[in-house]
């Protein structure tokens, strides 16, 4: 499906070489990609594919911080986008994932000095300079969705950036650990797209997760912005598989908010046992993947058609 693609997380000591993951997704009709950084073996194997890509800045290897240099972004993008336009399809460059306290201070400078040198490459129509966030960059109070808004300034100039720039706000959207935390108040069918109640225009977790970043985003003056929903996914331990189908089959229907289709990434690609275990969520990160990366086979069947 062409608004739905998979996150390529390497955080296992059995994940498949870049070369057979593609060729994995090939045959699966995967048309779009997230990488979590600038890993040269997967940009040669997306070489000619087509297949669409988010790539993190600067990658696992490099602090935020260095991205305020100009001259090191300049390099950056020379050395890892430029050197591999247009044979990969880059289409978002994402600044940072999910950054917290101080650190969300690099994250406007860095992304303006990325914009800037993509800019200088003449590629800023086809290439756009985002952030990765979660839900937590909204007031706790965001229930229901109309009551969003960001709780950060800073938040409010970075998408005051991204308005300005014609680029999206990609956001990780996670029904599962809301669900998690709050059971007593959140069904698992209102979770699964399955109904049980219907809250106010809702009848899913999912569209009210994603319209409050549209609210909060009317907030800050920018209504213009989309939401690109660059992580979404359930863990298959436990034998629950319906959901990353569910928004498969839902997102080319958008939101009550905004309706039509959603880009949307499914977290993720393979089981990765290396991630790590958590005090309140055990070792579940070790199971949203879709395929086993042993067997090379889906963990459930599932459809991206």
């Amino acid at each position: 499906m062409a608004n739905v693609g998979v996150c390529y997380g390497r955080d296992g000591d059995n994940i498949p070489l870049p070369r057979e993951t593609v060729n994995l997704c090939r045959s699966k009709q995967i048309r779009a990609m997230r990488i979590y950084g600038p890993d040269h073996d997967i940009l040669e194997a997306l070489k000619g594919t087509g297949i669409r890509l988010i790539m993190h800045a600067p990658g696992p290897d490099a602090h935020i911080q260095a991205l305020r240099e100009k001259s090191y972004a300049a390099d950056w993008v020379k050395e890892n986008i430029k050197k591999f336009d247009p044979d990969v399809s880059f289409k978002y460059i994402a600044v940072g994932n999910e950054v917290e306290g101080d650190d969300v201070d690099h994250i406007l400078p860095a992304m303006m000095n990325i914009h800037s040198a993509i800019k200088a490459e003449g590629l800023e129509r086809k290439i756009k300079v985002s952030t990765v966030v979660k839900s937590d960059v909204l007031t706790p109070d965001s229930y229901p969705p109309s009551n969003a808004k960001f709780k950060d300034n800073r938040m409010v100039r970075i998408v005051q950036f991204l308005s300005k720039n014609g680029a999206p706000l990609l956001a990780n959207i996670y029904p599962y650990f809301a669900y998690v935390r709050e059971q007593a108040n959140i069904s698992l069918a209102y979770a699964l797209f399955k109904g049980g109640h219907v809250d106010g225009n809702y009848e899913n977790l999912f569209d009210a997760m994603v319209d409050s970043m549209y609210y909060a985003l009317e907030k800050a003056k920018c209504p213009d912005v989309k939401v690109v929903v660059s992580e979404t996914g359930w863990p298959s331990d436990g034998g629950v598989g319906d959901y990353n189908q569910n928004v498969i089959n839902h997102v080319p229907r958008g939101t009550p908010k905004r309706p039509g289709e959603l880009e949307t990434y499914i977290f993720a690609m393979f089981n990765e046992n290396t991630k790590p275990i958590f005090a309140n969520f055990g070792s579940v990160e070790h199971h949203f993947g879709l395929f086993d990366p042993v067997k090379r086979k889906l963990v459930y069947p599932i459809n991206f058609k």
